[in-house]
């Protein structure tokens, strides 16, 4: 993606799908002032997402997904969203609570 460039609109609230299936819907971006840089996505979790890879047995769950996560070729946008190539039971190491 070298000089790849989207709005937050191509962004917000489009689904987020891991290699094997959709994992939630991106809500927002987080942002460091410092150098203009987004440095997470918080991602509204599908319930069942968040009960296998948190353990929470509720919908509406929100994580911050480490921009590690999106490393240069690891994402692309697709008609149904944004894939991510990574596998569903690799995101524990990517998400952090929302603050």
């Amino acid at each position: 993606m070298d000089g790849a460039r989207a709005k937050s609109k191509e962004i917000l609230d489009k689904d987020l799908w891991a290699v094997d299936e959709k994992i939630g819907k991106v809500k927002e971006l987080e942002i460091d002032l410092d150098d203009w840089r987004v440095t997470n996505l918080e991602v509204e979790l599908e319930k069942d997402v968040a009960e296998s890879v948190l353990g929470v047995k509720k919908g509406g769950v929100r994580n911050m997904l480490e921009i590690s996560a999106l490393e240069k070729g690891a994402i692309r946008r697709t008609d149904k969203g944004l894939l991510l190539q990574i596998r569903k039971d690799q995101l524990h190491v990517y998400l952090k609570p929302v603050v």
